[in-house]
């Protein structure tokens, strides 16, 4: 879901960006006096863009004014979506933790990516290791980069981080369940001259 919020994100972004170049653009040429094609909306350096009849034109229909409402509402809505899919928190702050007393306890994300990342690191054939928490707090998912060292073998070291850093946080928080979406990546060395 997130990869399709950043592909809109970015899509809709480079249209508004290439409609506001491509109209910006044209009004600035036209006004330095360069000659428009003549299916373009305005034809001079003096012209306007809407004439008085134009903006009149449709003022006496009833339709018109609930219309233009309805539109200018829904683009509303739509930019807000967009602003809130673009400023919503992507890391989870603190992750509820069931302490057996019916009270719970809140631990901090960051300390919980901290001691996953430090265990995940610790397992044989993985170099680096970088943990995001999201969801909510009450039910995290675990979002995992992994790169590997160059003799680590991939479903032995996936193995490995399920059955132990993530089952020991699992635990340790007393979740009954920990999704985690890892990411594998190679290691890569440059070549060494040998002589």
């Amino acid at each position: 879901m997130r990869s399709v919020l950043r592909v809109v994100n970015r899509v809709l972004l480079g249209l508004a960006g290439l409609v506001l170049v491509v109209l910006g653009g044209s009004v600035l040429a036209i006004g330095l006096g360069a000659k428009p094609p003549s299916w373009w909306i305005h034809d001079g350096r003096h012209d306007v863009l809407l004439s008085d009849a134009d903006r009149a034109r449709w003022r006496d229909e009833s339709w018109w004014w609930p219309a233009v409402i309805a539109v200018l509402a829904v683009l509303l809505l739509l930019a807000l979506w967009w602003l809130s899919a673009v400023l919503r928190r992507r890391r989870l702050a603190e992750v509820l933790v069931d302490t057996g007393d019916g009270e719970g306890a809140l631990l901090r994300g960051r300390a919980l990516e901290g001691v996953l990342a430090g265990e995940a690191e610790e397992l044989e054939g993985v170099e680096r290791a970088r943990i995001l928490l999201t969801g909510r707090r009450s039910a995290p998912e675990a979002r995992a980069q992994l790169r590997l060292q160059p003799h680590a073998d991939p479903r032995d070291t996936l193995h490995r981080l399920t059955a132990e850093a993530l089952a020991h946080a699992r635990d340790s928080a007393g979740l009954a369940t920990l999704p985690a979406e890892v990411r594998l990546r190679a290691a890569k060395h440059r070549a060494e001259r040998v002589s």
